[in-house]
């Protein structure tokens, strides 16, 4: 009989360690969401200026149709994407589409000079420095899960119940300067 309330006993320490493991990666995988819905919150802001910013461009950039064009289409990508890992790709092809618009933006110093155009310049600034910030959360976040979903005995909970390593938001190119906010200079 003692062997029974014992193993009894055991089964029930398993089923609680299971269910506190598996809490646990719920509550990490709503963190890493919540830190990506505030990213969702900049990168809107970012779809929000981009068109002004393009317009302002426009009248002074006549031979650079193309880069606007790439900017203005990979703007739409990643308005249209659903999935964290596709907003995650479009977002990065939308930095590159953007830093391309910095580089072509040095030939024209009347456009520099330009109020709207200096005034979008520190909004988007602004709003980069804010996704900068939230990006570090949200990869901090992903990065507890993927801990957490790889270490035993989680791992195994994570297994059975769909739990996976995660996509971080990568910056790809712009890595190396992954410790300070990004700085939008023209």
């Amino acid at each position: 009989m003692g062997f029974f309330i014992g193993f009894f006993a055991l089964i029930i320490l398993f089923l609680l360690l299971a269910i506190s493991i598996y809490n646990k990666l719920v509550r990490l995988r709503n963190n890493r969401e919540q830190a990506f819905a505030d990213i969702d919150v900049q990168l809107k802001m970012r779809h929000d200026l981009i068109p002004q910013l393009v317009e302002t461009v426009r009248g002074y950039m006549k031979h650079e149709r193309e880069l606007l064009t790439e900017i203005t289409a990979a703007r739409a990508g990643a308005i249209s994407a659903n999935t964290i890992d596709e907003k995650i790709t479009a977002e990065n092809r939308l930095s590159s589409a953007l830093q391309g618009l910095r580089i072509s933006v040095e030939a024209y110093p009347d456009l520099k000079a330009n109020q709207n155009f200096m005034k979008l310049q520190d909004e988007i600034s602004d709003v980069e420095n804010k996704l900068a910030a939230v990006r570090r959360f949200f990869n901090s976040a992903t990065k507890e899960l993927n801990v957490a979903v790889e270490m035993f005995p989680a791992n195994i909970i994570a297994a059975m119940f769909g739990f996976k390593r995660e996509q971080m938001f990568d910056l790809g190119e712009q890595r190396v300067n992954l410790g300070e906010a990004p700085k939008i200079q023209f």
